[in-house]
């Protein structure tokens, strides 16, 4: 199994645009895309922040 490329909050906060606290609230009410913990580190894995991201998808016409 391939890991891919792993963010972490900084990386997902310049990413979407928004304050690292933005994504450590998300995370403490269970929203967000997945993330993993290692030891103390919080990271994304990419792929679960593209899936989050296309869910959050509005608007427009099916594809």
């Amino acid at each position: 199994m391939e890991a891919g490329p792993i963010l972490n909050t900084r990386q997902l906060a310049e990413r979407w645009g928004c304050g690292e606290q933005t994504l450590v609230n998300q995370r403490h009410r269970g929203a967000g895309p997945r993330w993993i913990k290692l030891g103390r580190l919080v990271r994304y894995r990419l792929t679960d922040v593209e899936a989050y991201e296309e869910s959050q998808a509005q608007g427009g016409a099916a594809a």
